[in-house]
């Protein structure tokens, strides 16, 4: 079968973290969230242009994670593991040289005792109730950790994509109240949290999504494109039906183009009614139901017959594609399947 193509743009990846890094308080560190194999596409390849663009500390989400990071950088910059120092992850955090981001006592415990010495951060819980230190457990360990060879400290906004939601207030004055006179590096901001202002920047922010051409950076340039081969193309007669449960009826002659992708390559079902594919600049919409390697795409209205059909794009991005699924834009990244052949350009 033919291959779909995803394509990346790593120019438009750096530009949008130097938009990010310029959009971060002056004397701010922008460090880069490279988690889930780079947002889905491809932690190393990502982590280095990234470097080359100027930051010198990533994020993952956890110790195994970092070591295709860790690969792609070399030695020098530093890898963050949000999940901090997990049983199991200690010969892993002393060879790849990482910097565990601790959520409890019990792996603070744990940190100090396996690696004595190594550098940690601390996560702190300022209402999210996800991952970190609540205030009491913090403030029975805050001397202990501030002793040590405590690199950063961190915290994550609940509800940053909501500018004027009253839990970033809430957040912020809780992280100040818990980090105050530590003399520590601090981070509070992801993508949302940098374009909320400098109130959140602290002295390190570390962008995600919005490196990768997602909101809420509505400013982002398109980072990922997918294109699909046409496999197919059949005249659909008045009350025939196209795919899996009859769901669409050609209601007059109808040209229905086969594209070789469905949901096995991260494009959701639910997707497919809102959905169309492009011809250049025109829209050809979805025919029927999204199968596993298979997708009906209406093409009546062309003057030629495409070779290939584009469903990620500059028109059609990221978030276009999950407000049809009924998702984020993150899903959709982090669900681009393998079965796509991976092409890199520095546009």
């Amino acid at each position: 079968m033919a291959t779909a193509t995803l394509t990346i743009d790593l120019n438009a990846l750096a530009e949008n973290w130097r938009a990010l890094d310029a959009a971060s308080n002056s004397g701010v560190e922008t460090a880069a969230v490279v988690k889930a194999n780079g947002y889905g596409l491809g932690a190393g390849r990502v982590a280095r242009v990234l470097a080359q663009a100027g930051a010198r500390r990533f994020f993952v989400a956890v110790a195994e994670e970092a070591a295709a990071v860790r690969e792609a950088l070399g030695p020098g910059p530093e890898i963050c593991v949000f999940s901090g120092h997990m049983s199991g992850d200690t010969d892993m955090i002393h060879d790849l040289h990482l910097t565990p981001m601790l959520n409890s006592i019990d792996q603070m415990l744990r940190h100090v005792e396996a690696l004595p010495g190594h550098p940690f951060g601390v996560q702190l819980d300022t209402g999210m109730n996800r991952l970190g230190m609540e205030p009491a457990e913090w403030a029975a360990l805050r001397d202990i950790a501030l002793a040590q060879n405590i690199r950063l400290i961190m915290s994550h906004l609940a509800c940053a994509d909501e500018p004027d939601h009253p839990m970033n207030t809430y957040q912020q004055r809780v992280f100040v109240e818990m980090t105050e006179g530590c003399n520590v590096p601090r981070s509070l901001s992801a993508t949302g949290g940098i374009l909320l202002g400098p109130d959140y920047h602290f002295d390190v922010t570390r962008p995600g999504i919005g490196m990768y051409g997602g909101l809420p950076f509505e400013q982002a340039k398109p980072v990922a494109h997918i294109a699909l081969p046409v496999i197919q193309i059949r005249e659909v007669e008045p009350g025939e039906t196209v795919g899996y449960g009859n769901t669409w009826t050609a209601t007059a002659p109808a040209r229905i183009a086969t594209v070789a992708a469905g949901y096995a390559d991260g494009i959701h079902r639910a997707m497919g009614p809102k959905t169309s594919l492009y011809a250049g600049e025109t829209p050809c919409p979805i025919r029927g139901r999204i199968s596993m390697d298979l997708i009906g795409v209406d093409v009546t209205h062309l003057d030629e017959d495409p070779k290939e059909l584009s469903l990620l794009n500059h028109v059609q991005t990221v978030d276009v594609l999950a407000d049809n699924a009924g998702t984020i834009g993150y899903e959709i990244l982090t669900s681009l399947g393998a079965r796509y052949r991976r092409r890199y350009t520095s546009s």
